[in-house]
């Protein structure tokens, strides 16, 4: 069989991870695309791609591949969806989806009135560690979950790498929480309200860098979703989601060092879910690195056998939602209905 071709748009801070993980997956990235010269050069000379353009739809024109891969910031991610639509590509996009959930609609639509697979490339989910949380959920060990905590706090200097997270009305929700709220979906089931509560504790940054959400969920399930850039520990857990799950049968508990703990109705047990450090990866970016292949492999599955991503763009509503939902609840100080906004 010939090798699949994508094409990439965005060849920035993150993007390297996600050229590594299509040639370990045996894709041929055959053009890419960037407004800025030197990054593009860069990358292109990196991943040997000798199609490099400062125009997407000049790209598009020439064609010569089977998907694209966005990799931009939030505010190119709509007329690039679109773009993608007309020229009836299949398409993975970045997260943040869209800038609001109004757009993240329309940038579904096109893709279903094309008929091109949509996939948003939100991988935290694919972290090996959460992967293995989601069996032992699904196999009912600890019986059906009815509270969760969902943990991501860290004083790491994420604005060196990537500036532009500074200066944004909004930052640690949209950015981050969005990850951690699209796991705590994942594995205790669709959100039906959500109460948020934000801070800025650095005040060179323009938005919120901690954020505290209480979420019910269907079956009446409750979880709790704390993120932060503002705290400063003896060890830093950087990029670790920690995670807390009590069912009626027994507990989960994911510590900082990928140590589980499970207590269940077959007894107590711990693991070390400890991921892979991939050749081309590092520590401590290594179970996010592994999540990018692993997502990346789940998309060229899905589009070899013509069946809908686990992160679809209709699944990513729900999540971008959330999204929506906590910044909502945090301004005006009540409890959103996930319904009224997803309609």
């Amino acid at each position: 069989m010939s090798k699949l071709k994508g094409a990439l748009i965005g060849c920035g801070f993150f993007a390297i991870n996600q050229m590594h993980g299509w040639r370990d997956a045996g894709v041929e990235i055959v053009a890419i695309c960037d407004r800025d010269p030197v990054r593009l050069k860069e990358m292109g000379e990196m991943f040997a791609v000798s199609r490099r353009y400062a125009d997407s739809a000049e790209m598009f024109t020439d064609g010569g591949f089977q998907f694209v891969d966005i990799a931009t910031t939030v505010s190119s991610h709509h007329d690039l969806v679109l773009l993608a639509a007309q020229n009836k590509v299949p398409v993975i996009c970045q997260k943040p989806f869209a800038r609001s959930l109004v757009e993240a609609k329309a940038m579904v639509h096109a893709c279903d009135a094309a008929g091109v697979a949509l996939m948003v490339h939100e991988n935290f989910r694919w972290q090996s560690p959460m992967r293995a949380l989601k069996k032992i959920v699904d196999s009912g060990e600890i019986g059906a979950p009815f509270w969760g905590r969902f943990s991501f706090r860290s004083g790491f200097d994420v604005f060196s790498g990537q500036p532009y997270l500074a200066e944004g009305k909004r930052f640690i929700i949209e950015d981050l929480a969005i990850h951690t709220l699209d796991i705590c979906r994942f594995l205790m089931g669709d959100a039906v309200n959500l109460t948020a509560r934000i801070q800025r504790i650095n005040p060179a940054i323009n938005g919120e860098d901690v954020a505290t959400i209480l979420i019910g969920h269907e079956a009446d399930a409750t979880s709790v979703v704390d993120v932060s850039y503002a705290s400063k520990m003896k060890v830093e857990p950087f990029p670790e989601t920690l995670v807390e799950i009590d069912g009626v049968d027994g507990t989960l508990r994911l510590f900082q060092g990928y140590v589980l703990e499970v207590n269940g109705k077959s007894g107590f047990s711990r693991q070390d879910l400890a991921p892979p450090i991939l050749p081309w990866a590092s520590q401590p970016w290594h179970n996010i690195q592994e999540s990018v292949a692993l997502i990346e492999k789940h998309w060229i599955d899905c589009l070899e056998a013509g069946i809908q991503p686990e992160t679809s763009g209709h699944d990513n509503l729900k999540t971008f939602a959330m999204v929506e939902a906590a910044y909502q609840s945090a301004a005006q100080g009540n409890t959103v209905q996930l319904a009224e906004l997803l309609g």
